[in-house]
Protein backbone atom coordinates (compact mmCIF):
# COMPACT_ATOMS: atom_id res chain seq x y z
CA UNK A 1 0.00 0.00 0.00
CA UNK A 2 2.52 2.70 1.02
CA UNK A 3 4.22 1.67 -2.11
CA UNK A 4 1.42 2.67 -4.35
CA UNK A 5 0.74 5.88 -2.50
CA UNK A 6 4.10 7.01 -3.07
CA UNK A 7 3.69 6.31 -7.12
CA UNK A 8 0.70 7.86 -7.12
CA UNK A 9 1.69 11.28 -5.27
CA UNK A 10 5.24 10.74 -7.20
CA UNK A 11 3.03 10.71 -10.41
CA UNK A 12 0.74 13.96 -9.22
CA UNK A 13 4.00 15.82 -8.73
CA UNK A 14 5.82 15.16 -12.26
CA UNK A 15 2.34 15.36 -14.62
CA UNK A 16 1.91 18.90 -12.54
CA UNK A 17 6.15 19.83 -13.32
CA UNK A 18 5.30 18.72 -16.80
CA UNK A 19 2.17 20.71 -17.02
CA UNK A 20 3.19 23.72 -14.78
CA UNK A 21 6.71 24.52 -15.43
CA UNK A 22 8.11 27.71 -13.64
CA UNK A 23 8.12 29.83 -16.96
CA UNK A 24 4.24 29.12 -16.85
CA UNK A 25 3.44 32.26 -14.78
CA UNK A 26 0.00 33.34 -15.05
CA UNK A 27 -1.87 36.58 -13.91
CA UNK A 28 -1.68 37.64 -10.64
CA UNK A 29 -5.40 37.55 -9.90
CA UNK A 30 -6.69 33.42 -9.42
CA UNK A 31 -8.51 33.32 -12.33
CA UNK A 32 -12.39 33.71 -10.91
CA UNK A 33 -12.90 30.01 -11.43
CA UNK A 34 -16.38 28.58 -11.01
CA UNK A 35 -16.79 24.52 -11.15
CA UNK A 36 -18.74 22.17 -11.70
CA UNK A 37 -18.72 18.03 -10.90
CA UNK A 38 -19.53 15.13 -13.03
CA UNK A 39 -21.25 11.70 -11.56
CA UNK A 40 -21.19 8.56 -12.60
CA UNK A 41 -22.61 5.20 -10.72
CA UNK A 42 -22.54 2.35 -12.75
CA UNK A 43 -22.42 -1.38 -12.31
CA UNK A 44 -22.61 -4.28 -15.13
CA UNK A 45 -22.88 -7.99 -14.56
CA UNK A 46 -21.00 -10.53 -15.34
CA UNK A 47 -22.41 -12.24 -18.87
CA UNK A 48 -25.59 -9.35 -18.22
CA UNK A 49 -27.02 -11.62 -15.64
CA UNK A 50 -27.90 -10.20 -12.56
CA UNK A 51 -27.44 -13.15 -10.91
CA UNK A 52 -24.38 -13.06 -11.20
CA UNK A 53 -21.56 -10.90 -9.26
CA UNK A 54 -21.07 -7.47 -10.79
CA UNK A 55 -18.16 -4.47 -10.67
CA UNK A 56 -19.17 -1.23 -9.98
CA UNK A 57 -17.88 2.20 -10.69
CA UNK A 58 -18.88 5.53 -8.78
CA UNK A 59 -16.94 8.91 -10.23
CA UNK A 60 -17.60 12.30 -8.65
CA UNK A 61 -15.57 14.34 -10.50
CA UNK A 62 -14.89 17.88 -10.42
CA UNK A 63 -13.75 20.59 -13.28
CA UNK A 64 -13.27 24.24 -14.02
CA UNK A 65 -15.39 25.19 -15.66
CA UNK A 66 -15.39 29.09 -16.34
CA UNK A 67 -12.09 31.39 -15.57
CA UNK A 68 -11.24 34.75 -16.62
CA UNK A 69 -8.09 33.30 -18.11
CA UNK A 70 -9.10 30.12 -20.12
CA UNK A 71 -5.81 29.09 -19.96
CA UNK A 72 -5.70 28.48 -16.28
CA UNK A 73 -8.81 26.63 -16.54
CA UNK A 74 -7.72 24.43 -19.29
CA UNK A 75 -4.32 24.07 -17.68
CA UNK A 76 -5.74 22.96 -14.82
CA UNK A 77 -8.71 20.28 -16.20
CA UNK A 78 -6.01 18.93 -18.18
CA UNK A 79 -3.93 18.26 -14.86
CA UNK A 80 -6.93 16.97 -12.85
CA UNK A 81 -7.82 14.73 -15.50
CA UNK A 82 -4.51 12.98 -15.74
CA UNK A 83 -4.27 13.13 -11.62
CA UNK A 84 -7.43 11.25 -11.21
CA UNK A 85 -7.66 8.87 -14.49
CA UNK A 86 -4.14 8.43 -15.90
CA UNK A 87 -2.06 10.16 -18.99
CA UNK A 88 -3.51 8.70 -21.39
CA UNK A 89 -7.27 10.67 -20.52
CA UNK A 90 -5.70 14.37 -20.16
CA UNK A 91 -6.27 15.48 -23.96
CA UNK A 92 -10.21 14.44 -23.59
CA UNK A 93 -12.88 17.33 -22.38
CA UNK A 94 -14.00 16.28 -18.99
CA UNK A 95 -17.45 14.63 -19.72
CA UNK A 96 -15.26 12.61 -23.07
CA UNK A 97 -12.85 11.51 -20.28
CA UNK A 98 -15.11 10.25 -17.71
CA UNK A 99 -17.21 8.79 -20.21
CA UNK A 100 -14.04 7.00 -21.92
CA UNK A 101 -12.78 5.73 -18.61
CA UNK A 102 -16.18 4.30 -17.20
CA UNK A 103 -16.29 2.38 -20.48
CA UNK A 104 -12.99 0.89 -20.03
CA UNK A 105 -13.35 0.02 -16.56
CA UNK A 106 -16.31 -2.14 -17.48
CA UNK A 107 -14.98 -3.55 -20.62
CA UNK A 108 -11.73 -4.76 -18.81
CA UNK A 109 -13.54 -6.41 -15.84
CA UNK A 110 -16.01 -8.26 -17.89
CA UNK A 111 -13.25 -9.26 -20.24
CA UNK A 112 -10.85 -10.04 -17.65
CA UNK A 113 -13.27 -11.63 -15.01
CA UNK A 114 -15.62 -13.43 -17.26
CA UNK A 115 -13.53 -16.58 -18.47
CA UNK A 116 -12.37 -17.25 -14.69
CA UNK A 117 -15.69 -16.94 -13.34
CA UNK A 118 -16.79 -19.53 -15.88
CA UNK A 119 -14.37 -22.05 -15.26
CA UNK A 120 -14.77 -21.48 -11.14
CA UNK A 121 -18.42 -22.07 -12.14
CA UNK A 122 -18.00 -25.54 -13.90
CA UNK A 123 -15.91 -26.66 -11.24
CA UNK A 124 -18.56 -25.87 -8.66
CA UNK A 125 -16.84 -23.26 -6.17
CA UNK A 126 -18.69 -22.38 -3.43
CA UNK A 127 -21.07 -18.98 -4.81
CA UNK A 128 -20.29 -17.50 -1.18
CA UNK A 129 -16.94 -17.59 -1.98
CA UNK A 130 -17.09 -16.70 -5.97
CA UNK A 131 -19.65 -13.98 -5.16
CA UNK A 132 -16.40 -12.01 -2.91
CA UNK A 133 -14.07 -12.62 -5.00
CA UNK A 134 -15.95 -11.67 -8.21
CA UNK A 135 -17.72 -8.25 -6.80
CA UNK A 136 -15.38 -5.49 -7.78
CA UNK A 137 -16.10 -1.67 -6.86
CA UNK A 138 -13.57 1.48 -7.76
CA UNK A 139 -14.61 5.23 -6.23
CA UNK A 140 -12.83 7.73 -8.06
CA UNK A 141 -13.54 11.42 -5.83
CA UNK A 142 -11.97 14.44 -7.65
CA UNK A 143 -12.65 17.84 -5.51
CA UNK A 144 -11.77 21.22 -5.07
CA UNK A 145 -11.16 21.26 -0.70
CA UNK A 146 -10.03 25.06 -1.23
CA UNK A 147 -10.19 28.13 -3.62
CA UNK A 148 -8.29 30.71 -1.63
CA UNK A 149 -6.38 33.90 -3.71
CA UNK A 150 -3.80 31.96 -4.65
CA UNK A 151 -4.15 28.87 -3.63
CA UNK A 152 -5.92 25.73 -5.34
CA UNK A 153 -5.85 22.32 -2.58
CA UNK A 154 -7.66 19.32 -4.75
CA UNK A 155 -8.10 16.72 -2.58
CA UNK A 156 -8.34 12.81 -4.62
CA UNK A 157 -10.18 9.81 -2.76
CA UNK A 158 -9.46 6.47 -4.37
CA UNK A 159 -11.11 3.25 -3.11
CA UNK A 160 -10.96 -0.05 -4.84
CA UNK A 161 -11.81 -3.52 -4.15
CA UNK A 162 -10.59 -6.45 -6.45
CA UNK A 163 -11.58 -9.54 -3.97
CA UNK A 164 -9.95 -10.53 -1.23
CA UNK A 165 -10.03 -9.37 2.67
CA UNK A 166 -10.66 -5.92 2.28
CA UNK A 167 -10.24 -3.24 -0.03
CA UNK A 168 -7.28 -0.52 -0.64
CA UNK A 169 -8.31 3.46 -0.46
CA UNK A 170 -6.01 6.49 -0.27
CA UNK A 171 -6.59 10.22 -0.32
CA UNK A 172 -4.14 12.58 -2.34
CA UNK A 173 -4.16 16.42 -1.91
CA UNK A 174 -2.63 18.80 -4.36
CA UNK A 175 -1.58 22.46 -3.05
CA UNK A 176 -1.50 24.63 -6.06
CA UNK A 177 -0.21 27.82 -6.65
CA UNK A 178 -2.19 29.37 -9.20
CA UNK A 179 0.35 32.67 -9.65
CA UNK A 180 2.74 29.94 -11.37
CA UNK A 181 0.26 27.10 -11.80
CA UNK A 182 3.08 24.78 -9.94
CA UNK A 183 2.97 22.68 -7.45
CA UNK A 184 3.66 23.89 -3.65
CA UNK A 185 5.90 21.28 -1.95
CA UNK A 186 7.57 21.74 1.44
CA UNK A 187 10.93 22.83 0.55
CA UNK A 188 8.68 26.03 -0.82
CA UNK A 189 7.21 25.98 3.03
CA UNK A 190 10.32 25.81 5.47
CA UNK A 191 13.99 27.20 5.66
CA UNK A 192 16.43 24.49 4.22
CA UNK A 193 17.72 21.51 6.54
CA UNK A 194 14.02 21.40 8.07
CA UNK A 195 13.31 17.16 7.89
CA UNK A 196 14.84 16.62 11.27
CA UNK A 197 13.42 19.42 13.46
CA UNK A 198 10.06 19.02 11.68
CA UNK A 199 9.68 15.22 12.19
CA UNK A 200 10.21 15.94 15.81
CA UNK A 201 7.40 18.31 15.74
CA UNK A 202 5.45 15.94 14.30
CA UNK A 203 6.06 12.77 16.92
CA UNK A 204 5.54 15.66 19.68
CA UNK A 205 2.08 16.15 18.23
CA UNK A 206 1.11 12.71 17.86
CA UNK A 207 2.31 11.67 21.50
CA UNK A 208 -0.10 15.08 22.25
CA UNK A 209 -2.57 14.02 20.19
CA UNK A 210 -2.55 10.10 21.97
CA UNK A 211 -1.97 11.59 25.31
CA UNK A 212 1.13 9.91 25.82
CA UNK A 213 4.86 10.80 26.91
CA UNK A 214 7.15 8.83 24.63
CA UNK A 215 7.88 7.53 21.26
CA UNK A 216 7.84 4.17 22.68
CA UNK A 217 4.37 4.63 23.32
CA UNK A 218 3.39 5.17 20.45
CA UNK A 219 4.96 2.09 18.75
CA UNK A 220 3.09 -0.03 21.40
CA UNK A 221 -0.23 1.26 19.74
CA UNK A 222 1.43 0.94 16.22
CA UNK A 223 2.32 3.94 14.94
CA UNK A 224 5.39 3.79 12.88
CA UNK A 225 5.43 0.09 12.53
CA UNK A 226 5.09 -0.13 9.19
CA UNK A 227 7.08 3.00 7.84
CA UNK A 228 8.56 5.37 9.62
CA UNK A 229 7.30 8.74 10.42
CA UNK A 230 8.45 11.76 8.45
CA UNK A 231 7.18 14.45 6.84
CA UNK A 232 5.40 13.59 3.93
CA UNK A 233 4.50 15.46 0.07
CA UNK A 234 1.21 14.45 1.05
CA UNK A 235 -0.04 17.81 2.73
CA UNK A 236 -2.52 20.36 2.61
CA UNK A 237 -2.77 24.01 4.14
CA UNK A 238 -5.76 25.37 6.20
CA UNK A 239 -5.67 28.56 8.45
CA UNK A 240 -5.18 26.31 11.16
CA UNK A 241 -2.17 24.83 10.44
CA UNK A 242 -0.21 22.26 7.75
CA UNK A 243 -1.98 18.73 7.98
CA UNK A 244 0.44 15.92 6.41
CA UNK A 245 -1.76 12.95 6.02
CA UNK A 246 -0.77 9.38 6.14
CA UNK A 247 -2.70 6.64 4.26
CA UNK A 248 -3.55 3.14 5.69
CA UNK A 249 -0.05 1.49 5.55
CA UNK A 250 2.29 4.31 5.22
CA UNK A 251 3.07 4.28 9.07
CA UNK A 252 0.88 1.61 10.80
CA UNK A 253 -1.44 -1.52 9.78
CA UNK A 254 -4.37 -0.83 8.40
CA UNK A 255 -6.93 -1.20 10.88
CA UNK A 256 -5.59 2.07 12.45
CA UNK A 257 -7.17 3.98 9.28
CA UNK A 258 -5.13 6.79 7.38
CA UNK A 259 -3.13 9.37 9.96
CA UNK A 260 -3.48 12.64 9.75
CA UNK A 261 -1.45 15.02 11.85
CA UNK A 262 -2.01 19.09 12.09
CA UNK A 263 0.53 20.72 13.21
CA UNK A 264 -0.23 24.78 14.00
CA UNK A 265 1.54 27.52 12.29
CA UNK A 266 2.95 28.57 16.18
CA UNK A 267 4.89 25.66 16.63
CA UNK A 268 6.19 25.52 13.22
CA UNK A 269 7.09 29.60 12.95
CA UNK A 270 11.06 29.05 13.37
CA UNK A 271 10.99 26.66 10.33
CA UNK A 272 8.99 28.17 8.46
CA UNK A 273 9.87 30.45 4.93
CA UNK A 274 8.87 33.83 4.59
CA UNK A 275 9.43 33.91 0.80
CA UNK A 276 6.24 32.01 0.65
CA UNK A 277 3.37 34.42 -0.38
CA UNK A 278 0.49 31.80 -0.48
CA UNK A 279 1.34 30.51 3.67
CA UNK A 280 1.29 33.74 4.08
CA UNK A 281 -2.50 34.74 2.71
CA UNK A 282 -3.84 31.01 3.94
CA UNK A 283 -2.59 32.01 7.47
CA UNK A 284 -4.22 35.52 7.49
CA UNK A 285 -7.50 33.95 5.65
Amino acid sequence: MKKQTVSLLVLLLATSGFFFSCGNTMNKNTGALEFDSIQVNETAHLFGDTAKPACNLVINFTYATQSSDVKLKDSLNTFFLSACFGEKYLTMKPEEAVKKYAEKYVSDYLKDLEPMYQKDEQEKEDDATMEAWYSYYKGIEGHVQLYLKNLLIYRINYNEYTGGAHGIYMATYLNMDLRTLSPIRLDDLFISDYNESLTDLLWNQLMADNKVTTRQELEDMGYATTGDLEPTENFYLSKEGITFYYNVYEIAPYVMGPIKITLPYDVMQHLLSDDCMVLNEVRNS
